[in-house]
């Protein structure tokens, strides 16, 4: 009957974060737009951040209660996710082409995984020599100082996107309804709301599952969690794909991970130090792996087709496999 409750608790928790991302990208939006902010600007910044909204309520919930293995395998898994899977159902829907904008920002999430790599590994193997038998073995952290190294790249990145949008001078929407502030306002404290008490419910009822099937924290952050906090980002992707917005559906998933990455874990080692364990490192490097493969059919081509989406998906499958015999 407990697992029952803890699965229902679980979906009503994706369910409030998925909900409440989106009303707080209406509520945040109308604020932008009562204040004349450019269209660019809110689409680059507030529906981007709405959209990994899920992903940072999860990570920080699970810093600030110990769950640390959660916190980092949801990034890891939703980038994982993110790269092959959302890319990869896109492109065998219809091939994707990829412009330049997309591949001046392609590097960016690449070099963003490396750092973070670099972050964890130093300090994993500072110390004590790792014990390569056991994937739960803990031996480095993501401290605070590491946080703010993270947030201050994220920063850089904004105002880098900023800046090629308004010298490209990307389409903007200002022909979108106005509503008014009260209405604003009520958005963005229930959208708030929402986000919170489902990113507590996601970590609380995630780790009761884990225990109760004997499964490990970092196999439900990588798949049962980072699956359900890139719903926004799937949905957003496929949507965009049928309409022949290609070039949305890509650069969806690439600002997605470069988000994850640098504010996400950002933020969550900066409020609370989170431990890397032998298992989140292997996925770093997996995803490390992941992001080069995924640069690499972005630059010998236009476009991903549909066999290298078909291939994407493969290698998801083939990792998930992986995750769940490694356990």
């Amino acid at each position: 009957m407990k697992m029952w409750l803890d699965l229902l608790l679980l979906v009503i928790g994706f369910v409030l974060l998925l909900k409440g991302a989106d009303v707080f990208v209406d509520g945040s939006a109308g604020v932008a737009r009562i204040f004349k902010v450019p269209g660019v600007i809110i689409g680059l910044t507030i529906v981007a951040m709405g959209t990994s909204a899920p992903e940072l309520a999860v990570s920080v919930s699970a810093g600030i209660s110990g769950s640390n293995a959660i916190a980092v395998s949801n990034v890891v898994g939703s980038n994982i996710f993110n790269l092959l899977m959302v890319l990869g159902i896109c492109a065998m829907m219809k091939a994707l082409p990829v412009d330049s904008g997309i591949k001046k920002r392609d590097p960016i999430s690449l070099v963003a995984t490396l750092i973070l790599l670099i972050l964890a590994g130093n300090l994993f193997f500072v110390g004590k020599v790792p014990d390569y038998r056991n994937m739960n073995a803990s031996g480095g952290v993501l401290y605070r100082w590491n946080g703010i190294i993270l947030i201050a790249l994220f920063v850089l990145y904004l105002a880098y996107t900023i800046y090629l949008a308004k010298k490209n001078k990307e389409t903007e929407n200002d022909e979108a309804k106005k509503m008014p502030m009260w209405q604003c306002l009520l958005y963005i404290i229930l959208g708030l709301a929402a986000i919170i008490i489902g990113g507590q419910l996601v970590v609380i009822h995630a780790k009761n599952i884990a225990l109760a099937w004997g499964m490990s924290e970092t196999l439900v952050g990588l798949t049962i969690v980072a699956i359900g906090t890139s719903l926004p980002e799937l949905v957003t992707s496929i949507v965009a794909a049928s309409k022949g917005e290609t070039g949305m559906a890509v650069g969806n998933v690439v600002g997605s991970n470069i988000f994850n990455l640098l504010l996400i874990l950002g933020v969550s080692s900066a409020i609370h130090p989170i431990a890397i364990s032998m298992a989140s490192f292997v996925d770093l490097c997996v995803l490390l792996a992941v992001s080069l493969i995924a640069f690499g059919f972005v630059i010998t081509g236009k476009r991903i087709n549909r066999a290298e989406g078909f291939t994407m998906i493969v290698m998801y499958l083939a990792y998930t496999a992986f995750s769940i015999w490694r356990g």
